[in-house]
């Protein structure tokens, strides 16, 4: 399997790794820069050389993403980082000698697992938040139960999307898509159908493991639910309280369909941000210009 494959593997699994390439090679060394490697949790596809550099290489990138957590899509990411060999017989590695003569420098790039979001109901607003949504890299989930919603020809204009999509035709019970939505998903409710709204909410508080989960509607419309959700659904106030609505940036207050698409995903990009930098310690390399030259990781030295 070649790096862009495996690279694709992890996505589809939702797990994270880091992609290993050789950045600059002086002198003889096992394989030439380019060569890439890619490091999951329990697997490795392609090489950078074997021996030293290759196993220190691997217990890096593992450490790496291993402090996130598998699968984590919060908290600070792991910066890439550059690592230093030199292949000679004077300076033993953590895993033994490679004396090829020359010296690697190796680059370190994490692949975290994106974040994934999910759109119920393709309508007006629907479509022109999933265009601005599908510029950013994440999964984006489109769900509605009417067909002509879902057509070719509608979402032709999502064709040179940077996300993911995944379109869910739902014609009974598109509540029945949350339980397929991956862990961490966050939630956005805007149907042509109250009703259908209404059921959204209750079953998206009754599925666990999904992220945030937003409204679309008036306060009119919310207190009906609010009402509803506590009375036949049977929620405490805390749990009712995980839907946000309104959805959006309050400030923004233009009721068209674009308008209230860009505040949508302004609001919900700027929630992303927080959760990227939340406990995130101070960046001792900021004032440095180019962030992957400042290597936080102390150089390794191999022989070889």
């Amino acid at each position: 399997m070649d790096w862009v494959a495996a690279v694709a593997r992890l996505r589809a699994r939702r797990e994270p790794g880091v992609l290993v390439t050789v950045a600059t090679v002086r002198g003889h060394a096992p394989r030439r820069a380019g060569a890439k490697l890619v490091v999951g949790r329990t697997e490795t596809w392609g090489s950078i050389g074997g021996g030293n550099i290759e196993a220190v290489a691997i217990d890096r990138a593992r450490e790496l993403y291993g402090a996130a957590g598998p699968g984590s899509v919060s908290g600070p990411d792991p910066e890439p980082e550059l690592m230093e060999f030199a292949l000679n017989d004077k300076v033993t590695g953590r895993h033994g000698v490679q004396c090829c003569g020359g010296a690697v420098t190796v680059l370190l790039e994490p692949l975290p697992v994106v974040q994934a979001v999910a759109v119920f109901g393709v309508g007006h607003v629907g479509l022109e938040l999933a265009r601005i949504l599908a510029r950013h890299h994440l999964d984006l989930h489109l769900i509605d139960s009417r067909p002509d919603m879902l057509t070719d020809e509608r979402l032709g204009v999502l064709a040179d999307a940077v996300a993911q999509i995944h379109v869910h035709h739902t014609p009974l019970l598109p509540e029945e898509v949350l339980t397929e939505l991956p862990p961490g998903t966050h939630v956005l409710i805007m149907t042509h159908d109250h009703a259908e709204d209404a059921a959204l909410c209750d079953a998206a508080l009754r599925t666990a493991g999904l992220g945030s989960i937003g409204l679309i509607g008036s306060s009119a419309k919310w207190a009906r639910f609010r009402q509803r959700l506590a009375t036949e659904g049977g929620h405490d106030a805390a749990t009712i309280d995980r839907i946000k609505t309104p959805i959006g940036i309050a400030e923004i207050t233009g009721k068209e369909p674009a308008t209230i698409a860009v505040s949508v995903a302004a609001d919900l990009l700027r929630s992303f941000e927080q959760d990227r930098h939340q406990d995130r310690p101070p960046d001792r390399h900021r004032a440095v210009p180019n962030p992957v030259a400042a290597v936080p990781y102390a150089p390794v030295a191999g022989s070889a």
